[in-house]
């Protein structure tokens, strides 16, 4: 035996296998329906009888495994049901004579066999048969599960007869030797008289007979049985037997303590009527030993001597090694040894002990079954993999799984099965803690080990590759480099890259998912770490381009402030930063930006294409930008624009690019590290552009404030002087304008100037609106300066000469001028601290301009050329008030003298 039964457990020791294959020329699609419908059978209760007969079908079964049926009764064929078609009376001769054909293959172990005939019809189909059954076709055949089921009972009356025949003790009568195959050689020549040797055979029968008790649904019996096996086999040092034999306990004592199967189905067995007396229920003690109708006696065991000769959970697992230990002693016993360790861990995974079930899998794994197919090797590693699967070693299921992928394109194989090997390397990526959802990976936390990782998607690529779906490679190489950038070095950056421009070159790379032929779909790889953004913020219009908000009529302000509610109760939560609205508003038709913040962490230039933004809410259009970054740059500014063609609200998702042939959607609610002030914004409907110029020259200095508009003029007239300023408003922008409206305002400085400059009329400028886009219209402002000093106090210019502060009060009051001394710090004579004034200095000739009391003419000024010391000083400035004086009583219009040359005596006598 040569091929190993991976899927076997435990419970198929108390099935009985029937083999279901096609005869002749038949529909595979057709027989596979029949089959499954055949297989649907599993268990039949027994008529007359409290006994359940399990059924194992196979559809292929070698016939050398067949050899090992008198070893393990399970491994025994012992029905056959052959499916055929035939469509004429001609045919059938050759049909029958097929199928006794098929017979003679199985006839050394056959108990009965059944042909089902599909599509003939006539005198033969008519005929009562009980081998054969006829249909019309594949689909008029309602009746096959009961034809199985009497088939089942039949094959079940000729087990129970032979389980009758072998278990009766026939004093005399010389008991056979059963044999394995690689045995027969061993025993020609030995005496059969001796004690040993009639040990040997009477253990070995009694093992046999346990097998027959298990498949009867004896359960009780087999279990006598075993234990009787193995004290006799143990004597004789047979160990393979006694392997045997161990096993057959260890699966008696499973099928007690685990009625649902260890084999993990979804179906589960239903427990028999046998086993529903071991827990003490439907059991009589007058049934003891009762036959029935028929003959068939029922299962009899009681709970007590069940409970005696069944094994404990812990026992089953010990014997199990004892076994498996005495099937490693026989070479040729490899398959067996190999079923046994795949039982046990079944158990111990029931029992949730995967320590020890990693233990027997180790030990399966250096099993040597000789030259096995590249088909039979794929084979034992997948079911190795699933095996530990079944008991959470997750990472060595996934190797093995791996190690399944490599050999399905094995050198030696003619034809790789490149399909086949990426189907399974992705069944490995959960073992290995990775995913192909890019949004696994954007946590921040990395799980597994990256190195496997990488190699893991590097052979995913080449797989795809081969398989000629390049749209797979560019895809899986993509997941490469957005999830695994971090562990790549800079030498790997640049291949990977390389890699991607020459697959993206044939097949770019897009956003669309793509579904894989058995259902499984890969999500998109958005670029988001190429390059990485840290803030996003949406920047204002510039301040000749933002709207304000029309207050009504001139004049009046609308109050929008909101009622205050005060809450202690804080409802914050940070993901509502992006859709928190931001105070501006955008314009429709006119551009708009958005600045990030971003970094290229390549060791080389990164060049992005076609970068723009992507928005939801109004109609939206983007203007894309090309980037070209530097090596590992730091934080570098791009701004995207775009222009909103509708009026609402409007939300910046994200960003789009094209990075090495790769169109990647970022979404910004999938950055967990970026900064944003608010993403929301209001786009109003468009708004007129009008464009002021004047017939005064512009200013030099500029308005502070934000608000206002930067440009500005300026102009200086006199007290009393009129001029004529020319504003012309032309329409630059799309809109009509349909209203123009003109206010004025005094921006106070330190003095407080009262009085009105600016006068205008305005019907000729409105008589020619609406202004359409491109026209323009002038109006004219006069300015007029009519000043009042009359409260006036700070008009005297402050004379910062050395010590000296002149400081002017209200002209209205004369004689009330005061002069202030300027305090200097001097050190005189090593001295600190005390102030010291200069008296004597004289300054060079300057002039001083003073204002006096207006006239009906206009402003009266005082011109004064001086060069004195500090007495003319006091003496100028009492001259001045005596000439205020005058003023006010209309006796001097303008005074004008010079001081140059005026000596002391003189201004005592002035």
């Amino acid at each position: 035996m040569s091929v190993p039964d991976y899927m076997q457990c435990a419970e198929d020791h108390q099935t009985v296998l029937v083999v279901v294959q096609p005869v002749g020329i038949v529909p595979e699609d057709q027989f596979f329906k029949i089959y499954k419908r055949i297989a649907s059978v599993s268990q039949v209760s027994i008529r007359d009888s409290q006994r359940l007969l399990y059924i194992r079908y196979r559809h292929h079964y070698l016939p050398e495994n067949n050899e090992w049926g008198d070893f393990q009764t399970h491994r025994k064929v012992v029905g056959l049901i052959a499916i055929t078609t035939c469509n004429s009376a001609k045919e059938w001769p050759q049909t029958a004579e097929r199928f006794h054909g098929q017979k003679e293959v199985y006839s050394s172990t056959l108990y009965d066999s059944r042909l089902l005939v599909f599509g003939l019809q006539g005198e033969i189909a008519e005929q009562q048969r009980t081998d054969v059954a006829f249909y019309p076709s594949f689909e008029d055949c309602s009746d096959v599960e009961k034809r199985v089921e009497d088939f089942v009972e039949s094959i079940f009356i000729v087990l129970e007869s032979k389980r009758l025949d072998r278990a009766t003790d026939k004093s005399g009568d010389k008991i056979p030797l059963l044999c394995v195959p690689f045995e027969k050689k061993d025993f020609v020549g030995l005496d059969t008289d001796s004690r040993h040797y009639k040990k040997r055979c009477q253990g070995r029968m009694r093992k046999h007979v346990g097998d027959l008790c298990l498949q009867a649904g004896m359960l009780q019996d087999a279990l006598v049985h075993y234990h009787m096996a193995v004290e006799l086999l143990r004597g004789v040092n047979d160990f393979l037997w006694l392997g045997a034999a161990l096993e057959g306990l260890c699966s008696a004592s499973v099928i007690f303590h685990y009625p649902g199967g260890t084999a993990g189905k979804t179906i589960g067995r239903k427990p028999s009527i046998s086993q529903a007396a071991d827990a003490g229920k439907r059991h009589r003690p007058g049934d003891h030993g009762a036959l029935t109708a028929n003959g068939i006696s029922a299962d009899t065991s009681t709970e007590i001597g069940r409970a005696k000769n069944c094994l404990s959970p812990e026992d089953i697992i010990e014997k199990y090694k004892e076994a498996i230990s005495y099937y490693g002693k026989y070479k040729n016993a490899g398959v067996i040894e190999l079923e046994a360790c795949v039982k046990a861990v079944r158990v111990l995974a029931i029992q949730k002990r995967a320590r020890e079930a990693s233990e027997f899998l180790q030990n399966a794994v250096y099993i040597n079954l000789g030259q096995l197919s590249e088909e039979e090797k794929i084979q034992r590693y997948s079911i190795l993999s699933e095996l530990y699967e079944l008991i959470g070693f997750h990472r060595k299921s996934a190797f093995f799984k791996r190690v399944a992928a490599m050999q399905c394109v094995a050198p030696t194989i003619p034809e790789p099965g490149w399909r086949a090997c990426y189907k399974l390397l992705l069944e490995t990526l959960p073992g290995y803690s990775l995913s192909l959802d890019p949004k696994d990976f954007s946590k921040g936390t990395h799980r597994g080990w990256a190195a496997v990782q990488m190699r893991l998607l590097h052979e995913l690529v080449y797989a795809s590759r081969r398989m000629g779906n390049p749209g797979l490679s560019v895809r899986h190489l993509s997941f490469l480099l957005q999830t695994m950038l971090d562990f790549l070095s800079d030498q790997e950056k640049k291949e990977v890259t390389q890699s991607l421009e020459n697959y993206t070159s044939k097949c770019p790379g897009g956003m669309e998912v793509i579904t894989l032929p058995d259902g499984l779909k890969l999500p998109p790889v958005p670029f988001t770490k190429l390059p990485i953004v840290r803030s996003v913020k949406l920047l204002n219009l510039p301040v000749s381009l933002r709207p304000h908000k029309v207050k009504g009529l001139l004049g009046q302000n609308i109050s929008t402030a909101s009622p205050f509610i005060y809450s202690p109760i804080i409802m914050h939560n940070r993901g509502d930063e992006r859709c928190k609205k931001i105070d501006f508003q955008w314009v429709q038709g006119d551009v708009c930006e958005v600045q990030l913040m971003v970094y290229n962490p390549m060791p080389y230039e990164l060049r992005v294409e076609n970068m723009g933004l992507l928005t939801s809410g109004v109609e939206f259009e983007s203007l894309p930008a090309a980037l070209s970054l530097p090596a590992e740059s730091g934080l570098y500014p791009v701004t995207l624009v775009g222009v909103p063609r509708t009026a609402g609200n409007i939300t910046v998702n994200g960003y789009h690019t094209s990075v090495f042939g790769v169109t990647s959607d970022c979404l910004l609610e999938s950055l967990p590290n970026v900064k944003t002030s608010g993403c929301l914004v209001e786009v109003i409907p468009s708004l007129p552009r009008l464009q002021l110029s004047t017939s005064l020259p512009r200013s030099a200095h500029t308005p502070q404030s934000k608000e206002e508009l930067s440009s500005s003029v300026s102009v200086q007239l006199f007290n009393g002087e009129t001029q004529q300023l020319t504003i012309t408003l032309e329409n630059i922008g799309s809109e009509d304008i349909e209203s123009l409206e003109l206010t004025s305002k005094i921006v106070n400085t330190k003095e407080k100037v009262f009085g009105e400059f600016l006068s205008w009329d305005l019907e000729d400028a409105v008589s020619h609106l609406p202004l359409k886009p491109g026209q323009a219209v002038t109006l004219t402002v006069c300015i007029k300066v009519k000043l009042d000093f009359s409260g006036q106090e700070n008009l005297l210019q402050d004379l910062n000469d050395d010590g000296i502060s002149v400081t002017g009060l209200p002209i209205s009051s004369p004689l009330r001028q005061v002069l202030k001394p300027r305090p200097e710090t001097k050190s005189v004579g090593g001295e600190s601290g005390k102030a010291e004034y200069s008296h004597t200095k004289v300054k060079k000739s300057k002039h001083y301009i003073f204002p006096l009391p207006f006239t009906e003419s206009g402003v009266v000024f005082c011109v004064i050329s001086c060069s004195m010391n500090i007495v003319l000083r006091r003496l100028f400035f009492t001259l001045y008030s005596i000439m205020e004086a005058c003023c006010h009583e209309g006796l001097l219009s303008l005074l004008s003298c010079s001081l140059q040359t005026l000596s002391p005596a003189a201004v005592h006598q002035v």
